[in-house]
C-alpha cells in the first residue's frame, strides 16, 4: 500500500521487461552463455561481501543502541532525554544528507527490488543517513541500507563487466540476497522475497534464482559461523494442536490483517505527504520528525527501534501490558514509522512492519481467547507484512521459521496470508481504477 518509489532523475525509468532476448539468444539455454557464469562468480564474491560486511552492521548497530533501556515497557517508560537525543539524530542527519549531497527523496526497499537497480552513487549517504537513523531510534529496520550496499555493489559490478538489462538485475538482486542471507537466517526466506517482489520472468527468473541462491547460502554461511542465527525460534509462541476450524479462522484473520496492513500503508502516505507540504528545510523536518517519534517513545517506549526486540516484550508480557496498551502500541508504531520515514530518515519497512503484525495478534488473542496466541501471532505476523509488502509465501516461511508452530499449523497461517495479500491487492486495483476514473473525467471536461 505504501508508495515509497520515489525516482531521482538519474534511474533508469525502466527496465528491458524481465527475460526479453532478441531471437538468436533466446534460443541459447541459460546456462551456456557466458554471462551467466559471470553472474556465478559475481553472486559468489557479492555473498562473501554480504556476509562480513551484514555482521559488521549489526555489531555497529547493536553498539550504537546502548542507550536504549526503558524502565517500563507500558505507559511513561521512556526518558524525556530521548527526545533531545532523537532530535539530535535528525540534526546529524541532515547534515549527512547535506555533505553526502542526498536527495531527500530516496527510493525505498520495495522500488529497489521492483526495478532491480540501486544508483551506486546514492549508497554512500543512504548508509550513513540509514545508520545515524537506526541508532538514532528511528522505527526502523536495517534492509535498507544492508539491500543498498549489496544492490549497490552488484549494480556497479555489473556496469564494469558491461552486462545487459538481464545480467545488471540479476546481478543486483543476488547483491541484495548476499546482504540478507545472514539477517534472515534462512536463504530460502530471502529467495522467495526477492522473486515475488522483484517478479523476474522468463530467462532472467532462472539468473536471479541460481545467483540469489548462491550469494545468499554464501553468506549465511559467514553469518552462521560467527554469530548464529538471527530469527530462527525467535519467538517462542504456546504450542497448540490443530483444529480444522483453524482454516475458517485464518480467512478471518487474513481479512483483519489486510485491514492493518491497508491503514498502514495509508498512515506512512498521509505522513509522507504532510511532510512535503510543510515549507521548511528539509534538516528542519528531520528535527521536527525526530522530536515526534521520541515525544512518543517516551510515552510507549516499546515503539522506538525496528521493532524485533520489542515485539518479543509484547509476545511474552502481552495480558500483563492489556489489550489496550496493546491496541495502541500497533496504531503509535504506525505514525512512528511513517513520521520517521517522511522526515527523511532512512531504513527499512519489514522490520517495523513485523512489530505491528505481531503485536495486532497478540491484541487479536487478548479481545478473542478462544483463539489460541500461537495462531493469532504467527498468523499477523505474516499476513500484515505479506499484504504490505506483497510477499506472501516469504512472509508464510519466515513466520514459521520463527515461530516453529510446526508444519501442519502452517495450514492456516497460508491461508490468512493469502487472504490479506488479495484483498490488499484488491483495494489498490479499486483506488487505482478510481483515479484513472477521475483523471479520464477531468480530461473529458477540458475537452
Amino acid at each position: 500500500m505504501v508508495n515509497e518509489h520515489q525516482q531521482p532523475a538519474d534511474r533508469p525509468a525502466a527496465q528491458t521487461p524481465a527475460g526479453q532476448k532478441s531471437p538468436a539468444a533466446g534460443d541459447v539455454p541459460v546456462a551456456e552463455t557466458g554471462d551467466f557464469w559471470l553472474l556465478l562468480g559475481a553472486a559468489a564474491l557479492l555473498g562473501i561481501f554480504g556476509g562480513l560486511f551484514g555482521l559488521f552492521f549489526m555489531w555497529l548497530l547493536r553498539l550504537g543502541q546502548g542507550w536504549y533501556a526503558y524502565s517500563s515497557p507500558g505507559w511513561m517508560g521512556g526518558h524525556w532525554w530521548w527526545v533531545a537525543l532523537t532530535a539530535g539524530a535528525g540534526l546529524v542527519i541532515g547534515l549527512l544528507r547535506w555533505a553526502t549531497r542526498l536527495p531527500f527523496k530516496t527510493p525505498g526497499l520495495i522500488a529497489d527490488l521492483q526495478d532491480q537497480y540501486v544508483n551506486p552513487r546514492l549508497v554512500p549517504g543512504i548508509l550513513l543517513v540509514s545508520t545515524a537513523s537506526l541508532i538514532g531510534g528511528a522505527s526502523l529496520g536495517p534492509e535498507k541500507a544492508l539491500g543498498s550496499v549489496g544492490g549497490g555493489l552488484g549494480q556497479w559490478m555489473a556496469a564494469r563487466r558491461r552486462l545487459d538489462d538481464d545480467g545488471r538485475g540479476a546481478t543486483t538482486l543476488s547483491g541484495m540476497a548476499g546482504a540478507y542471507g545472514g539477517l534472515f537466517s534462512s536463504p530460502i526466506i530471502v529467495v522467495m522475497m526477492i522473486v515475488e517482489v522483484a517478479r523476474p520472468g522468463g530467462a532472467q527468473l532462472t539468473r536471479v534464482l541460481v545467483t540469489s541462491i548462491l550469494s545468499a547460502s554464501i553468506s549465511f554461511g559467514i553469518y552462521f559461523a560467527v554469530a548464529g542465527t538471527v530469527f530462527l525460534d525467535l519467538y517462542a509462541v504456546p504450542s497448540f494442536s490443530y483444529e480444522n476450524w483453524y482454516l475458517l479462522a485464518g480467512v478471518g484473520i487474513g481479512l483483519l490483517a489486510a485491514v492493518v496492513s491497508t491503514l498502514l500503508g495509508v498512515t506512512v502516505t498521509a505522513s509522507g505527504k504532510l511532510f512535503d507540504k510543510l515549507r521548511l528545510p528539509d534538516m528542519v523536518k528531520s528535527i521536527i520528525g525526530g522530536v515526534l517519534f521520541g515525544v512518543i517513545g517516551v510515552i510507549l517506549p516499546l515503539t522506538m527501534m525496528t521493532g524485533t526486540d520489542q515485539l518479543g516484550v509484547v509476545l511474552k508480557e502481552g495480558p500483563t501490558l492489556g489489550l489496550g496498551l496493546v491496541a495502541v502500541l500497533v496504531i503509535a508504531k504506525m505514525i512512528t514509522m511513517g513520521v520517521s520515514l517522511g522526515s527523511g530518515f532512512i531504513g527499512g519497512p519489514i522490520f517495523p512492519a513485523l512489530f505491528i503484525g505481531g503485536a495486532a495478534g497478540v491484541a487479536l488473542h487478548l479481545a478473542v481467547p478462544s483463539l489460541p496466541l500461537g495462531l493469532t501471532f504467527t498468523c499477523m505476523l505474516a499476513a500484515v507484512v505479506g499484504g504490505f509488502v506483497s510477499a506472501p509465501f516469504a512472509m508464510v516461511l519466515f513466520a514459521a521459521f520463527t515461530t516453529q508452530i510446526g508444519a501442519l499449523n502452517t495450514t492456516p497461517v497460508l491461508i490468512a496470508v493469502i487472504t490479506s495479500f488479495v484483498t490488499v491487492e484488491a483495494v489498490k486495483f479499486l483506488l487505482a481504477r478510481r483515479t484513472r476514473g477521475g483523471a479520464d473525467a477531468v480530461a473529458d471536461r477540458t475537452d
